[in-house]
């Protein structure tokens, strides 16, 4: 899409749109003078989505000052450079802010999910499997433990699963990426990542059984 597809009022390429976010497709299109003042002011927006979302999730995975700082604007960054690749796609089907904050609040799913990855415990979770040990103690032994079943879970996850179910895994149970918004992206339903998921826990599980790492 080029600025010169962009009519005036609330059409965007011959579709009707609110007012509101018929200004900022035009604003943000390919080729726009206003594009870089778009950028700046929606920036600003999605950095105050992204703090929100990430203070949301910051009582469980203990996101401070810096560190909490680091995601909110790692986020709306990565988020702001979705979004205008993607601007061509918008359809109208909600108002623009609210499609545009959909990507930062992935984002912020990302990053704090990535965070909570390199955290030393290590849970399948949802349904009642333990690993052993499942959490990272001060004794050397427990840590060498540990190391080694994070090292057997990512072989498991790289080897025992098709690349659409390790994608959905990754996607879901360490991004921590929203169902909903995962099966937008991959074209597909809730029901199917859910059960991607369920199938991809049950391959790992067994995999980890066989190796003597769970019980």
């Amino acid at each position: 899409m080029t600025a010169g597809a962009v009519g005036g009022g609330g059409l965007v390429g011959g579709r009707s749109f609110d007012p509101e976010s018929a200004a900022w497709v035009r604003d943000l299109s390919p080729g726009s003078p206003k594009f870089q003042d778009a950028c700046r002011r929606l920036y600003g927006l999605l950095v105050k989505i992204a703090r929100r979302e990430a203070r949301r999730r910051s009582s469980i995975l203990g996101l401070a000052g810096p560190e909490f700082d680091d995601v909110a604007h790692q986020a709306a960054a990565d988020a702001l450079v979705r979004i205008t690749r993607k601007i061509g796609e918008f359809r109208g089907d909600a108002q623009f802010k609210t499609w545009a904050y959909k990507f930062v609040m992935r984002e912020v799913a990302v990053k704090v999910g990535r965070h909570a990855w390199r955290d030393p415990r290590v849970s399948l979770g949802g349904d009642g499997t333990r690993l052993a040990p499942a959490s990272v103690c001060d004794e050397p032994l427990d840590q060498v433990q540990a190391s080694e079943l994070r090292a057997a879970l990512v072989h498991a996850i790289e080897n025992a699963l098709t690349e659409r179910q390790r994608n959905i895994f990754v996607g879901v149970a360490i991004d921590h990426i929203p169902p909903d918004t995962l099966a937008v992206e991959l074209e597909t339903n809730r029901n199917a990542i859910y059960k991607s998921v369920f199938d991809a826990r049950r391959k790992i599980r067994a995999y980890l059984v066989a190796n003597e790492l769970i019980w």
